[in-house]
């Protein structure tokens, strides 16, 4: 099933890609917000396991993917990402969602939940919670900040294969699709990131209390997806995090780091799961 590819303002002018695969109402809707530097094309191969009988959506944010880049890096920042996400919702009509958010994603989706309570039913996070580990903070500077402008894609797939956390990529087919989702080609025919490297300017700034976004969950059902060996979100952060919101769901990944890519047999298991148990009608 392919997906719709449409093309919103948002609300300064900027161009934004989103992705729609319509699968009909019959089901509340889902959506998908991608990881800080990656776009809603993550997302392709999650779509088939649970979009029928409804609207799958997703967006690339500024700076990323196919939507729009600005001179200046504060518009890549997380407050004007989550307008551009609520606009998106409005602009096709999506409420009481289904959120599946992926690292950044899902600390968008928090914030959807403490600005716009009624526009989230559920939450799927992937690999993220309200403490961002220091060694994985780094290599995410380092990683986004990072343009190596390399000659092929197969010198992508290797640069990748080195420097990228466990993953359950366990073919050369899913190597190369994930090479293909990262970088592009130039004019200058080398392949550069699929993301304006400026983010990186953004990821020095000392973080913010994200727990009271975290406690903006609590009244809805929440599933926790975490890879074991994730440098990301750490076992004391999950504690804590169920001690927030008791009836949260956490499924661990043996072996992956950050993130899983949510097709992995135990997630999809769990995220099956749990639609269906938020499975009501959408305007329920």
């Amino acid at each position: 099933m392919d997906p719709l590819i449409r093309r919103i303002s948002a609300w300064d002018g900027l161009p934004l890609l989103v992705r729609e695969w319509d699968g009909g109402n019959r089901l509340p809707p889902i959506l998908c917000l991608a990881g800080l530097v990656r776009t809603g094309a993550d997302f392709e191969s999650l779509v088939p396991e649970i979009g029928r009988d409804r609207r799958v959506v997703t967006l690339d944010y500024p700076g990323r993917g196919g939507s729009g880049r600005c001179r200046d890096a504060n518009r890549y920042a997380p407050e004007p990402c989550l307008r551009d996400v609520m606009d998106v919702c409005a602009a096709l009509h999506i409420h009481r969602a289904v959120s599946i958010g992926t690292s950044f994603g899902g600390l968008l989706a928090m914030g959807l939940a403490a600005a716009r309570p009624g526009l989230i039913r559920a939450a799927v996070l992937n690999d993220i919670g309200p403490d961002i580990a220091s060694d994985g903070a780094e290599f995410v500077r380092d990683f986004v900040g990072h343009d190596p402008a390399l000659p092929s894609l197969q010198a992508c797939i290797a640069f990748l294969r080195t420097c990228l956390p466990p993953m359950s990529l366990h073919s050369d087919a899913a190597w190369r699709r994930m090479a293909e989702l990262t970088y592009q080609p130039g004019p200058d025919r080398r392949w550069h990131p699929n993301w304006d490297i400026a983010i990186a300017k953004l990821l020095h700034r000392p973080p913010p209390d994200l727990w009271p976004l975290f406690g903006a969950l609590s009244h809805i059902p929440v599933l926790l997806v975490r890879g074991a060996v994730s440098n990301i979100l750490l076992p004391g952060t999950v504690s804590r995090m169920q001690a927030v919101h008791p009836d949260m769901t956490v499924v661990t990944l043996p072996g992956i780091g950050h993130a899983p890519i949510l097709t992995e047999p135990p997630a999809l298991e769990a995220i099956h799961s749990f639609l269906a148990a938020n499975a009501s009608s959408p305007a329920a």
